[in-house]
Order: structure tokens, then sequence, then C-alpha cells
């Protein structure tokens, strides 16, 4: 199938191979590298999962199993490595970095979690890193010097013997409100950050013109690193729109929706015809883009790899040794499981009430004293199995290190919150797992229950940052019920001010676009780490067991 016509006049063939490898259990694309093919591996959104599936271990030993079919080989990853489990939290991203130099990285993107430990610590990490960081669309309009701003370049071009392939880092306009708002601000709390997301106008322009700086260059093939996705939630950011919005891009390698794809076709601005993948999660699959010699292009996914680099696995055993004392300690039992997802892995934290949902919520209105306690389900990251909990379980729950507030807040300023993180949820609730919309700002709540009528439209609208304006008189969130003093519920009134537990990234930083408490007076103001916050409800409050009233979800959001 002709794709298009390459610039040395050489024709560009779409041809995934779908072979069943003798080593390779999965889509193998380059069995019969030439010497001189171009070899291109890429990750996406590993969150710290440095040693599952095929692990940074088997990663390195593909990586060196390619170099020996050809010279040119090199490894990318498109945004979301450093941040998201224990050995990111503890180390503040530094292990994961040390790990990924290990790997031999070239190139990388700014995932919106690389920003969460802050702009301060994003220059270290980008100091220690081997690979080149990568970002067309980040700008500062600051009057102070950010140091991780010097260390970024919008694209780089590398050449392979005569052919000359250019990467463009392209980070979401989504980091702003999925990271820590605060971040991107300067001390007055005006905006100083963007990432051209004014429009999807403003976004494809900028990368348009580094496209064109490319190809003026003498690039013969472009491809795009970004950290986009292809949620609907997403638009009109999605890669899927930048590709139909650009041209001369020959492949958009892909990250943030955590979707699989081997290979998507889609069409650019000419019409002409692009390549799309992403590797889904963690490391159980290696992405890897191949160039032959001919001037064919080929994307497909490594979906496992049985040898391990034997430097690579120490090194991770080594990490695990020094984290291991800390992290095995008990803090207490569970008689049953708490969980995230359901048994095929969808993340039910992000569009229901989960028994793990109602653990947190009731951790921090217990810890607080609060009226009401709200956890966005989208920093709930792991489960808790039944047996003995270590502090490993409880920071694998909360790896943010987030700190805990209580703020005043009107019964309406509550009411525009569960209406914001309530706006992507979609029928129907009796058909089991197909209710979804996925939002990382669902709110799990205690002390009040309330219901989500998904028949209704969301009216919601938000800024360009997707920070909340407004809602219009429908409304989807209803029976918002507050559990009082007497251990009954009463209706909460839109005018009365109530005491909102949660920590800082969404009462004082805005997290999820949950702006609507910000300005608001504080009575604890960054107390207890979230995780403290956990293992102190569990420990003092429960007195070390979770029983089976948590069992299932205690039936305080109806999806109706």
């Amino acid at each position: 199938m002709k794709i298009r016509t390459k610039k040395k006049k050489q024709p560009c063939i779409l041809a995934v191979i779908l072979a069943a490898a003798l080593l390779l259990g999965g889509c193998n694309t380059n069995d019969n590298a030439q010497a001189d093919d171009i070899i291109i591996l890429y990750t996406n959104d590993v969150h710290c999962a440095v040693d599952e599936d095929i692990g940074y271990a088997g990663l390195a030993a593909y990586k060196k199993w390619c170099g020996e079919n050809t010279p040119y080989v090199t490894l990318v990853d498109c945004g979301d490595a450093l941040h998201g489990d224990v050995i990111g939290a503890v180390s503040k991203g530094e292990y994961p970095a040390e790990l990924m130099n290990r790997a031999g990285y070239d190139f990388a993107v700014l995932g919106d979690q690389e920003f969460g430990y802050g702009m301060e610590q994003l220059d270290r990490l980008m100091e220690i890193s081997g690979a080149q960081y990568l970002g067309c669309n980040i700008r500062y309009t600051g009057t102070n010097d950010v140091a991780f701003l010097s260390r970024l370049l919008p694209y780089k071009i590398v050449s392979y013997g005569e052919v000359k392939v250019a990467f463009i880092g392209v980070s979401t306009p989504e980091s702003i409100v999925k990271s820590v708002p605060t971040y991107f601000c300067d001390e007055s709390g005006n905006y100083v950050y963007d990432f051209c997301g004014g429009s999807g106008e403003e976004l494809y322009g900028r990368v348009q013109e580094n496209v064109d700086a490319c190809l003026k260059d003498g690039a013969d093939y472009v491809v795009i690193l970004a950290h986009l996705g292809t949620d609907e939630s997403s638009s009109p950011f999605t890669s899927t729109e930048l590709i139909a919005n650009t041209r001369g891009i020959d492949a958009v390698l892909d990250g943030n929706s955590l979707s699989e794809i081997s290979c998507n076709v889609v069409k650019n601005a000419d019409g002409e015809k692009v390549l799309l993948s992403s590797t889904g999660m963690g490391l159980n699959n290696i992405g890897c883009l191949t160039i032959t010699a001919n001037g064919n292009i080929q994307t497909g996914l490594i979906e496992s790899y049985p040898e391990k680099d034997s430097e690579m696995s120490g090194f991770i055993e080594s990490i695990e040794k020094e984290l291991e004392a800390e992290l095995t300690e008990s803090v207490g039992v569970s008689e049953v499981t708490l969980t995230t997802v359901s048994d095929s892995g969808m993340r039910l934290i992000r569009n229901r009430e989960t028994n793990l949902g109602d653990f947190c919520a009731d951790a921090y209105k217990a810890v607080s004293g609060a009226d009401i306690a709200l956890v966005n389900g989208g920093g709930i990251r792991g489960d808790i199995l039944a047996g003995e909990v270590t502090y490993g379980d409880i920071l694998g729950v909360h790896p943010y290190g987030n700190s805990l507030c209580v703020v005043k807040a009107t019964g309406q300023e509550i009411l525009d919150a569960l209406e914001m993180a309530s706006r992507f949820c979609l029928p129907n609730p009796n058909d089991g797992e197909n209710a979804v919309g996925e939002c990382g700002g669902f709110l799990q709540a205690a002390g009040l229950k309330y219901a989500i009528d998904t028949s209704v439209e969301s009216t919601v609208e938000t800024d360009e940052q997707e920070n909340f304006l407004s809602c219009g008189d429908s409304r989807r969130v209803k029976d918002v019920m507050v559990l009082d003093e007497n251990g009954s519920y009463t209706e909460l009134q839109p005018d009365k001010v109530y005491t909102v537990a949660s920590h800082n990234y969404l009462i004082k930083e805005g997290g999820d676009g949950l702006n609507m408490f910000m300005d608001n007076e504080l009575t604890i103001d960054e107390g207890m780490t979230d995780y403290e916050i956990l293992m102190t409800y569990l420990t003092d409050e429960l007195n070390g067991t979770v029983g089976n009233e948590y069992a299932l979800p205690q039936g305080r959001i109806e999806i109706r």
C-alpha cells in the first residue's frame, strides 16, 4: 500500500510484520533487519513499572539484540516515565532516571507527570538524564530564569549514514491541569508556562513550524514524540487531530491515553497517510519503528521478550534491596482486597465508587475531622490485597507525597466540584464495565453521598487549561446528601459553609481543573502526607485492621 513519496523520492510502504518469532511472543518488526535499517524503539507511560512485564532489563537486552543487526538503533520515551509508583516517590524520580540512563535512552518528552516533583526537581532529573528531552510547544512568559527549559530542545535531527531523521517533542497542553497547576504559576498566581494550548490551531501551528524547520534542515523523515493520547476528552489536543491538521510528518509515537496501538494509519491535512503507534502502559510492550534501507517504514509492538540484561537486573535488585527494609515494614492487615480496578483491568476508581476510594476518603475525613472528604480517583494508584499491609502497599496507593489540607467551602462550591468531576461519566450504569468515561478528577467521597444522572449532558464550561469556569442550570449531579454528627444524611445546602478535606493538589493547586477551593480559607494547610494519612487511619482509627465493612463500595455514589 503506497503511503507517500519521500523527500528523497523513495517509496514509503506500510508493512506491519505479524510473524511469530522464536524469541518474541508478539509482533516482531525487525526479524530481518539489515545493516542499514534504522530501528527506533519507543516506550510511553512506564509510570515507574521498572521490573514488570518486559521491564527495563528486557528492554536493555532487546536494544542490544537490535544493535547486533544494525548500528542504527535509537531508544525514545514518550512521557510519564519518572512518576507513578513507590520507586519514583521515594527517590523523587531519580531511581527511574538512572534506570533510563542504563537502558540507553536517547530522547524523551515531558509527560504531565514529569512535572509532579516540581520545577526544581524536574531540572535535577533532566540534568542527570542521559537522554535529550524534546519539547517544541512548552513556553515560559515569566521573568525568572528557568533552568529546566534551557535543557529542552524543540527537535533534534539524527544522521544515520546518509539518512536524516528528525525527532520533534510535543507535550500535552493538559499538563497544566493534570499535573500541579500552581507549579506553572508565578508567586502571584498568574500562569507563566503554557503549552501552546490556547486552541487546537495554536498547537498544530507550533508543531508545523518545527516540522517545516526540520524539512528545511534536510530531514528525510519526521517522527513526532508525543504525549497527547487519543482520548476524546483530550480534544482538540489528541495525536489524531494533530496529524489531521499538519503535513510533513511520517510517524507519531504517542503516550498519555495508555492506548495499545500497534499501527494505525491517519490521514494528514493533505490526505497523506501517517503512522500512529503507542505501547500502552508500563513495559508490557516495546514499540519498534523500522525504516529500511529502501525507504519502507513500519511500526509494531513487541509483546514479550524472555531475555534479561544481567547488568540492568543487578542494578534493579540493588535498588530494591535499598528500599526493602522500609517498604516491607508491616503497618496492619486487611481482611478484604481494596481495589482500583475490575477483574479485567478497567480503572473503576476513575468513574465510580470503589471500596479503596471509600477507604481513602474515610481516612482523610477521620484524620482531619472535616465534615466532608473528597479524593480524586487519579491520585489513588495501587491496590491493597487481603492480608498483611506494608508501608510499600500504602505508598503504592498514594505515591505522590501530597499533603493534607482542609478548607472552608460553601455547599455550592462542593456541588460545582462534583459536577466538574462527573462530566465524563457515560451510561449505562446497568451495563457493567461499559458504564465508563474515565476522569482522573472523579471524586471519591466520605461524609456525603450523591447521584450522577448520565442521561443529562454535562453543561460544565472550562477555560483553555480545562479549569472549571461555570455550569449551566442543567446538572447531572443530584440528591447530594451530607452526613451529620448524628449519623444521618441531610440535604446539602448551597449557602452553608462546610469543611472539606483533601490534599494540596486538589485544594490549593486546583488539580484536575477543580479550582473552586483555591482562594478559600484553610483550616489545615499542608499537614501530614497522603500516605501518612492512610497509615494513621489504619493504625489509630481501625486498630490496624481493615475489616469486612470495606468488602464492597458503601453506596455513596449512584450512577443512574
